[in-house]
């Protein structure tokens, strides 16, 4: 392809980030109408945090997104395992999302951080990529509300 150039950037948005996932919001919608459907339905993505304070302090907390009505859960934490915070965290967060119309959570997880974890919570692999990070595996686990 004559005249085509390449360029790179390292930043994380910017101009030209933004218009690419502008035209593949455009395309996904145009391409499928069950996510036409769903958008219509369920709104665009909001974002859903849950924290947990103590003495006003955070002690734990899960920042996840609601789309199509699904919730994702992008990141859970908390300071001192095994008091059964996890657990309320990721309950109050499903409450949640089932209250804006969400029907599944997906969340991803190493094999060294807590896949036992969400599946006691009820979570089901629904798939694995190993060696990603090296000497690990990288699940993805869902669970239907």
């Amino acid at each position: 392809m004559e005249g085509m150039e390449f360029t790179f950037s390292d930043e994380v948005s910017g101009e030209l980030a933004d218009l690419v996932l502008a035209e593949l919001k455009a395309e996904n919608r145009r391409r499928s109408p069950e996510l036409r459907a769903a958008l219509e339905r369920h709104g665009e993505e909001q974002p859903l945090h849950v924290y947990a304070l103590e003495g006003g302090r955070p002690v734990g907390g899960m920042v996840g997104r609601t789309w199509v009505g699904w919730l994702h859960v992008d990141l859970l934490w908390v300071r001192e395992r095994g008091r059964g915070l996890g657990s309320r965290l990721l309950a109050r967060a499903e409450e949640l999302a089932a209250a804006r119309g969400c029907v599944g959570v997906r969340v991803e997880t190493w094999s060294f951080q807590a896949p036992g974890f969400y599946q006691r919570q009820g979570y089901r692999i629904a798939g694995e990529v190993p060696g990603h990070p090296p000497g690990a595996v990288d699940y993805t686990l869902i669970k239907e509300l």
